[in-house]
């Protein structure tokens, strides 16, 4: 069953835009597919800002977004609904899917690819200029209320080597290619995010590019802005910078005591 720990409906108050530093032409794009009733595909490493990215764009389409986390054991009636037991007989409960599709929501998938294959095929009909979904268990076909937008993304690099979507799939969507800001675009996210000064975000921003140099090196992941904006809140709050590089950008990175070792060298070279 789905919990409220893997699906969200965020409403995005009018005051509160979600900051979000463009590093392409990604937000006109977004815009456009929204309003030609597109499917979107975001694709990118981990931590990039995908999803902060569709949270902008909530904001700024003034959608209501309903988050959905994939996993192995999502099934298709967690997306679209099932019949809950009450003491007056059963009833219908609708899913965050059906939710987004009758109230106009932009409905995403994160990690797209982590959800089992005929869980994603429930996805196909909305996809298209049918932009419907049918609910076997009921015999109801809704039809999408103006404003749904399906949006889904995933780390192709990482996916890889263990899943991927099908070309039937993929090629129900308009891909948009997300990548790490450049190191003045991510210095400064860095800065405002974390409450930092502009020396130690930059410093870190710096940091980080070596360390994504390690990716050839075995490194499965590679620091991501949100593991640097974690970092340099520890520092900004008390902890030495070194210790707050250990713990918050070296060791969620890996356990490989070779690799660890490496990043350490890099951190002890920056901050001498």
């Amino acid at each position: 069953m789905v919990t409220d720990s893997v699906h969200k409906l965020t409403a995005i108050e009018p005051e509160k835009e979600p900051y979000y530093a463009p590093t392409g032409n990604e937000v006109t794009l977004f815009e456009q597919c929204h309003a030609q009733q597109l499917a979107v595909m975001l694709k990118g490493p981990t931590g990039c800002g995908k999803t902060r990215l569709v949270e902008h764009m909530a904001w700024r389409l003034k959608r209501p977004l309903i988050t959905i986390a994939c996993h192995d054991d999502l099934a298709a009636s967690d997306l679209v609904g099932r019949f809950l037991i009450r003491h007056n007989g059963t009833e219908w409960q609708d899913g965050p899917l059906t939710r987004a599709v009758r109230e106009g929501a932009i409905c995403y998938l994160d990690e797209v690819v982590e959800a089992r294959q005929d869980t994603v095929v429930v996805l196909h009909a909305l996809t298209d200029h049918r932009r419907m979904l049918p609910i076997d268990k009921t015999g109801e076909t809704v039809k999408a209320a103006p404003g749904f937008q399906l949006v889904v993304s995933y780390n192709p690099g990482y996916q890889r080597m263990l899943k991927d979507l099908k070309p039937s799939t993929r090629q129900r969507f308009v891909a948009l290619d997300l990548n790490f800001p450049t190191l003045e675009q991510e210095t400064a996210i860095v800065e405002r995010e974390s409450g930092t000064d502009r020396g130690t975000a930059h410093a870190l921003v710096s940091l980080a590019q070596r360390i994504r140099s390690l990716r050839d090196r075995g490194l499965a992941e590679v620091p991501s802005t949100r593991l640097l904006i974690a970092t340099a809140t520890l520092a900004r709050n008390g902890i030495p910078i070194r210790e707050a590089c250990y713990a918050g950008l070296v060791s969620p990175l890996s356990d490989d005591e070779s690799l660890v070792g490496a990043m350490e060298d890099l951190v002890n070279a920056t901050f001498v």
